[in-house]
């Protein structure tokens, strides 16, 4: 669910965005503002990244998000009736998405696009996310700009406003490291680390939109779902995290929700887990990961050896409940870091297996220092990209110990190489 300017033009709470709701703000006479703006047709897609589109997403985006509606009448900048606007396809959805990508720097990520109405009532919703990369530029040959909204008005920033905005940029992305750093470190708190390495994995949205707390219920059901969810990235062998936490009794914590571990007899303890579900849609995961036991006859790890498969099950496990957190809280793009830590005195082993499924000790590289990983991710993208982001998270999590490639996380093929 979201609450869009459409939501509020239509005296509605948090929603789905549907015909219903757009008549409602149509009926209303909702006048435009500066996050919703009227349009009765839509832009041809031929040409699409000189039109005047790019600049509306960028304006909007530069404003704190908004919704554009193509498919409406207005008068004296108020809604006054619905105009179809024509057949609308998967492609053309994908050249508004492209535009705002290719015709505005920085890119404009993360647009919803909602097809609307039957024929002779169609309609067409763009709703722009609030962005923290701000200014966004719009290029004209030479030249250049950042357009705003201003009410109901579009217009181009001064220069003290970009200077501003500059500062702003540079501020949230000082303020998001510091959020990153506290959560890493919280979640690494406590851990045994001088006898085991342990996997600790955080997701921060890089603009918290949640309306709200999550309740128990709800963090019992983001739970639920992200396990199946983790083994279709992993598939079932290995040692799942999700599997060794209480999914389905979460306690309440500071702000959050915390599946504690249930793996603490003395034959599970090795498989210890921790999760947690933050109001603000953040996501924490510390897992044990050395000293695992196996299943070939190798006998247990020691506690520097860390098996690749348990990294690519904490990974999956990880990023399937970051998706399914996003989709309960209406959070998007995240920033995300995964270390392993270790505080013994030998250096750290990332063991992979061999054709045969056997510990292949002489196919890494030892490491005194494990440097954490990091990437921004799309939460709610299509469902195979983000497959990919998971495969990539922990390639670049096995890479780093001489490992060069995952075996357990296999996504679709991409469309480029189909």
């Amino acid at each position: 669910m979201s609450f869009t300017a459409l939501h509020r033009a239509a005296g509605v709470g948090p929603g789905p965005v549907t015909d219903a709701l757009l008549d409602a703000a149509v009926a209303a006479g909702a006048p435009e503002t500066d996050d919703l703006d009227w349009k009765s047709k839509l832009p041809q897609a031929k040409g699409l990244p000189e039109a005047e589109f790019p600049k509306d997403v960028a304006a909007m985006a530069n404003s704190g998000g908004g919704v554009i509606v193509f498919g409406v009448r207005e008068s004296q900048k108020a809604a006054t009736g619905r105009v179809d606007v024509g057949e609308l396809d998967e492609a053309y959805e994908r050249s508004l998405r492209s535009a705002a990508i290719t015709a505005i720097s920085p890119p404009v990520f993360g647009l919803n696009v909602y097809r609307l109405g039957v024929k002779g009532n169609r309609a067409l919703v763009v709703e722009i996310p609030a962005s923290v990369d701000g200014p966004h530029l719009i290029y004209r040959h030479e030249y250049f700009g950042a357009p705003v909204r201003n009410d109901s008005d579009t217009v181009w920033m001064r220069e003290r406003q970009i200077e501003a905005m500059y500062r702003a940029r540079f501020d949230e992305r000082r303020h998001a490291t510091e959020a990153l750093d506290n959560l890493f470190a919280e979640a690494a708190s406590g851990r045994d680390t001088e006898k085991r390495a342990w996997l600790i994995a955080i997701a921060h949205p890089r603009v918290p939109r949640s309306q709200g707390r999550l309740t128990r219920d709800e963090a019992r059901g983001v739970m639920s779902k992200a396990e199946p969810l983790a083994l279709q990235y992993a598939g079932r062998e290995g040692i799942h995290p999700l599997v060794s936490v209480d999914r389905n009794n979460p306690r309440p914590g500071l702000r959050r929700w915390v599946a504690v571990n249930t793996a603490t007899s003395a034959r599970s303890i090795w498989k210890e887990a921790w999760a947690g579900i933050h109001h603000d849609g953040s996501v924490t995961l510390a897992a044990a990961v050395g000293g695992h036991r196996t299943n070939n006859g190798d006998g247990p790890f020691e506690g520097w050896q860390v098996g690749s498969s348990a990294i690519e099950c904490a990974i999956a496990d990880f990023m399937a409940l970051t998706r399914v957190t996003a989709d309960a809280t209406g959070n998007d793009e995240y920033e995300v870091r995964v270390g392993l830590g270790w505080a013994g005195e030998q250096p750290l082993t990332i063991v992979p297996n061999d054709n045969l499924g056997f510990a292949d000790h002489d196919g890494s590289i030892p490491l005194y220092r494990y440097t954490p990983v990091e990437a921004t991710v799309n939460a709610i993208e299509r469902a195979s990209d983000y497959h990919w982001h998971v495969h990539d998270l922990a390639q670049d999590c096995v890479n780093q110990g001489g490992v060069l490639d995952v075996r357990m996380i296999r996504p679709p093929a991409r469309e480029d190489q189909q």
